[in-house]
């Protein structure tokens, strides 16, 4: 057993635990208070991070033929500076493939170790990394340092569990006999070779760049596929970091640190077609925007492809005991890193007549003013609204905003404008609340699909069964990650989860007090793989068991002894 799985054992047996029955745990911390960590830890990590600006990014690979970087902060409006090696795609594949034969040969054990350890000190670097991710996906230091930090390091540590389950359910040797008719007993003795794939490229998002990177960099190199992370150019640093702990604990085990590259590129010249068309790219891992994602799908033939994109999540409100804490509950995700997450809700279905409310009927028009009144509660503290919402990461997202705010505004459907808001320590961040939009069925082509950004609609159907039926037919056709019900009537909550479950999306029923769209690592299965959002599932063991065959030698009697 390798030292690195040793020293490692008692947190991967915890994992293993969790993801077997499912409850709260995390391998990391969430808070970035200097109250837990103490002062020098977070002033070391922001150090660390300016650093690194203006400056080229320390990562010394094959092929490289320029150092590119164009990220831009959203927070000051000023380039990070930061520059990361371009490669030439043939000199880096061949120099990929010189290292795959080691890594392939080595034992489950001794690769899930190194996954591990790997983990380990990207989580000694959550403070860096979450000034990197902040000042590049726009999310508030809160946010970014648990999201691209603890949450996304335990969905890596999730992927890393089932990877090792999966190889542990091959043994490396059986003996097998049978009695065949009347020539006595075959005795066998067999082997059994995990095989990897080859080598897997990891397309990573802008606004959560290490969101898929931990799982998908975790399931394809514990399983001995060689990574190549393919970063953003708006997002470029966290996954930098990220690539120079894998170089660093792969060459100090006695490994090649070309097991794991970055291919950094640009908007005007991107990498991704050469990198996933490459012969011997065998495994694409995305996280981003639906459009691409059923592209690469439908496209890359002979090839693993794991997709996680986006949808129309949705909530159905069709009663409630209490609509003040409901409508607080369902603002907090429309102003949540201005919606710019996978599971961002986006369409609210309230009947036209309104909703019943602990036995008393209130009106449609008294439900979305609810809603929109909770958003300004949300928003009402300068300092609470900065952690909450953060910034938009790309004026692209102003851009998705305008065009909505524009058609509602003609036709008189502006239920709540978008306007920036001021953050207080920084007043050059690009900023927008939640444009909320009525609208109703005859409106469906507005938000049949996702609106990336600030933008939601509380959607007037003909009456519950309507908001039912439209909401679940959005998930089955275009898509859903996350999908809600509120009602104190058990026979339509029952009816709700059914037609949920038929259209391929979960759905969590009557979620108030919390952050309604959190995903849960050991817990919540994330994306189900059924619907248009994406065909993976972060994770389970479909994500990481098709990375690897098996292939097998068998010989009569005793095999001979390994040369």
């Amino acid at each position: 057993m390798s030292a690195l799985f040793t020293k490692h054992q008692d947190l991967l047996t915890k994992a293993l635990d969790a993801c077997s029955h499912r409850y709260a745990w995390s391998g990391w911390p969430e808070n970035p208070s200097s109250k837990i960590h103490g002062e020098e830890k977070p002033a070391a990590g922001l150090a660390r991070f300016e650093a690194l600006l203006g400056q080229d990014f320390p990562l010394a690979q094959p092929g490289e033929v320029a150092r590119v970087g164009e990220e831009v902060s959203p927070y000051t409006g000023e380039p990070l500076g930061v520059r990361y090696p371009r490669a030439d795609p043939e000199v880096l594949f061949t120099a990929i493939n010189s290292a795959r034969p080691a890594w392939a040969a080595a034992t489950p054990e001794a690769r899930v170790g190194v996954c591990l350890e790997i983990l380990q000190r990207c989580g000694e670097q959550l403070f860096e990394n979450a000034h990197a991710t902040m000042h590049t996906s726009g999310q508030s230091y809160v946010m970014a340092f648990a999201g691209s930090g603890a949450n996304a390091l335990d969905r890596g540590l999730e992927a890393l569990a089932y990877a090792h389950k999966a190889m542990q359910d091959v043994p490396a040797t059986a003996h097998w006999e049978r009695k065949f008719g009347r020539d006595g007993v075959a005795s066998l003795d067999k082997r059994y070779r995990l095989v990897p794939r080859g080598i897997g490229v990891v397309i990573c998002c802008a606004t959560f760049p290490l969101w898929n990177t931990y799982p998908a960099l975790c399931a394809s190199l514990a399983t001995g596929n060689p990574v190549v992370l393919k970063p953003h150019p708006a997002a470029t640093l966290p996954v930098a970091l990220v690539a120079r702990v894998c170089r660093e604990v792969l060459a100090e085990a006695g490994y090649d640190p070309n097991l794991v590259t970055l291919a950094a590129d640009t908007r005007a010249d991107p990498a991704t077609l050469p990198l996933i068309q490459h012969p011997d790219t065998a495994i694409i891992d995305f996280t981003g925007s639906p459009r691409f994602g059923s592209w690469l799908e439908q496209n890359c033939p002979g090839k693993q492809v794991y997709t996680e994109t986006a949808g129309c999540n949705s909530v159905v409100l069709e009663s409630t005991d209490d609509l003040q804490a409901t409508a607080r509950a369902v603002a907090h995700p429309l102003c949540q890193a201005s919606a710019q997450m996978c599971t961002s809700v986006q369409n609210i279905h309230v009947p036209a007549a309104g909703v019943r409310v602990a036995g008393e009927w209130v009106p449609h028009a008294e439900v979305a003013a609810a809603i929109c009144s909770a958003v300004d509660g949300w928003l009402a503290d300068p300092r609470a609204a900065a952690t909450l919402c953060g910034t938009l990461f790309d004026p692209a997202v102003q851009s998705n905003v305008d065009p909505y705010r524009q058609l509602a505004a003609a036709q008189q459907r502006i239920l709540r404008d978008s306007a920036p808001y001021e953050n207080p320590g920084f007043p050059a961040a690009r900023t927008a609340t939640p444009l909320v939009i009525a609208a109703s069925e005859d409106d469906r082509d507005w938000y049949r699909e996702e609106v990336f950004g600030p933008v939601s609609f509380i959607i007037a159907n003909a009456d519950a069964e309507a908001c039912l039926r439209d909401a679940t037919g959005n998930a089955r056709d275009c898509g859903a990650i996350t999908s809600h019900v509120y009602s104190t009537d058990a026979e339509f909550l029952a009816r709700a989860v059914d037609a949920y479950h038929a259209a391929g999306a979960s759905v969590a029923c009557n979620l108030t007090g919390m952050p309604i769209n959190f995903a849960a690592a050991y817990s919540d299965f994330h994306v189900t793989g059924l619907n248009p959002a994406g065909n993976a599932c972060l994770a389970d063991l479909a994500f990481v068991s098709n990375r690897f065959r098996i292939v097998q030698s068998k010989f009569m009697g005793v095999a001979p002894a390994p040369a």
